[in-house]
Formats: C-alpha cells, structure tokens, sequence
C-alpha cells in the first residue's frame, strides 16, 4: 500500500475544520435557551459522536492494513455512529428550535465529525510515514 504523508495545509485545514465545527456547536449551546440538561444532552452526543467516528475509522483502516479486527467491535463501532446520528436527529427533530438552529446544529455536528475522522487518517497517515524504516541502495 502506498501512503503519502499529509501536507502540512491539509493536516492544519482538517485540524481547523474541527475546532469549527466544535467550538460552532459549542458556542451554539452556551448561547441557547435551552434548558441545562437538553444542552447536555447536546454536548454528550457530540462527545459520543466524535470518539465513534474516529473509532470506527480507525477499525476500518486497521481491517484494511490486514490487522485482526473482532466482528463485534466493528459491528459497535457501527451501532455507535449511526447511534449518534439517531440521536442528534430525533433531539433536533423534537427539539423546540428554529429550523434555521437545527440545521446550525446538525451541519456543526457532522462538520465535526468528518474533520475528527480526517485528523484521525492524517495521524495515522504521518506515523506510518515516520516509523517506516529508510530503504537504502547499496553503492555499486
């Protein structure tokens, strides 16, 4: 398999990405009228949602590299992100917002969690760059 190291625009624009669509989704919840325990909510699955997408890219970039990958963790891995989705959806779905503060909500979510999973590969990418082990040509 052929992996090029991340360049550093691209590592640093996904690490931008993220701290968007994070602190958006933050700075929408401390400004919202909701209740302490709906903003919770909120919160915890953004939390749950980012550790599930990083985790499930993670175990599939490990089955492809070939690594023993138990079908029940992926299967939560799996459960876990379409889980967080869900339940973004239906507490937005319920949630007695403008729609114009659910589709802030739902595009900061998923922002989120496509710079998480792409910060996640560019780490991933660089480590296997940095320990592989320089081939060197013998001088003839």
């Amino acid at each position: 398999m052929n992996i090029n190291k991340p360049t550093k625009a691209f590592r640093f624009a996904a690490i931008f990405a993220l701290l968007v669509g994070v602190l958006g989704f933050l700075v929408g919840l401390m400004n919202a009228t909701m209740p302490l325990n709906e903003k919770g909510y909120y919160f915890s699955i953004l939390l749950f949602g980012l550790f599930s997408f990083v985790s499930l890219q993670k175990t599939v970039r490990d089955k492809v590299e070939g690594q023993n990958i138990s079908k029940p963790y992926l299967i939560m891995c799996w459960v876990a992100v379409i889980a967080a989705i869900g339940l973004l959806s239906v507490g937005l779905y319920n949630a007695e917002l403008l729609l114009s503060e659910k589709g802030f909500y739902a595009m900061a979510f998923l922002l989120s969690g496509f710079a998480a999973i792409t910060v996640q590969k560019n780490v991933r990418d660089s480590m296997v760059i940095d320990n592989a082990e320089p081939t060197y040509i013998a001088d003839e």
